[in-house]
Order: structure tokens, then C-alpha cells, then sequence
């Protein structure tokens, strides 16, 4: 079932029946899940063992809008791809900086399969050629072809 080659995955969510089923989801795509967490400190704690290759970063977590500053943390310490969640696209920042892409929640086990795709060919390949169309790539990334930092 697997539609990418299988990516070390981290899921930074505080809804726990969320996490649950997007670890499912991602397992069921032959993915690695190395674990969830629910705020700043866990999310890094995490981050420092597990090396993941991708995160699905929530923006708000009940430590408040801490997703940037856990995206900007992955993405500078260890380039880790990170793909942003939000049930509120109004409060999701200009650049997404630290971001691949956005998803807007809910979504579809499709798109989120797609989703992790294109952050796993960016992350190992650099590419962000045919992006899933549910998915909002970063503005600053749009017109890059390079590879991440």
C-alpha cells in the first residue's frame, strides 16, 4: 500500500484520536511513525532521539501557536520536512516559514498519503514538482529548486 518509499514520520498533534489516526494511516502506508507529541518541549525531546525525515506539525497545541517554532526547530536542526496542520487556515503564517507545505484539516487519508509523498521527495530529493493539489506549498519555496538546509 505504500505510495513513496517508507520516511521516518513524526506527528506533533494534541488531539489524541487525531494523532491516533493519522499514526494509523501512516503505518498502514508502510511508513515508520518514530512517535506523537503534543507540544514544544515533547515535540523536541522527540525530534533529538528519533531523527525523523517528515512532521505533521499542528499549528495551536495546547501550549499555544507553538507549531512555527517546532517547525522552524526541525526544519533548522536536523532538515526535517515539515508539513503544517490547521483547522484554521486564517491563522496559518504568511511564509509558513520552517514549512514545506500546509493541510487544512480535516483530510482524507488520500491526501494525507499524498501529503507525505511530497515532503519525503522534497526532503530526500529536493523536488516539489506535482504537488498534491489539496496541499498549500510554501510561498517561499514555490519558485525553489534546491534542496532543503
Amino acid at each position: 500500500m505504500l505510495q513513496s518509499p517508507p520516511l521516518k514520520v513524526m506527528v506533533v498533534e494534541d488531539q489524541a484520536l487525531l494523532a491516533m489516526e493519522i499514526e494509523y494511516v501512516l503505518r498502514e502506508l508502510g511508513h515508520d511513525v518514530v512517535g506523537c507529541a503534543t507540544d514544544f518541549p515533547s515535540a523536541e525531546a522527540l525530534a533529538a532521539t528519533a531523527a525523523p525525515e517528515v512532521a505533521l506539525v499542528d499549528l495551536n497545541l495546547h501550549d499555544g501557536p507553538s507549531g512555527p517554532r517546532i517547525a522552524d526547530t526541525l526544519h533548522d536542526r536536523q532538515g526535517v520536512a515539515v508539513i503544517f496542520l490547521t483547522a484554521n487556515p486564517e491563522e496559518v503564517p504568511a511564509g509558513l516559514d520552517g514549512a514545506v507545505a500546509l493541510m487544512l484539516k480535516p483530510f482524507e487519508p488520500e491526501t494525507l498519503a499524498e501529503a507525505v509523498a511530497f515532503a519525503g521527495r522534497y526532503r530526500r530529493e529536493g523536488r516539489l514538482d506535482n504537488p498534491p493539489v489539496k496541499l498549500r506549498v510554501a510561498p517561499r519555496l514555490r519558485n525553489a529548486a534546491v534542496r532543503p538546509g
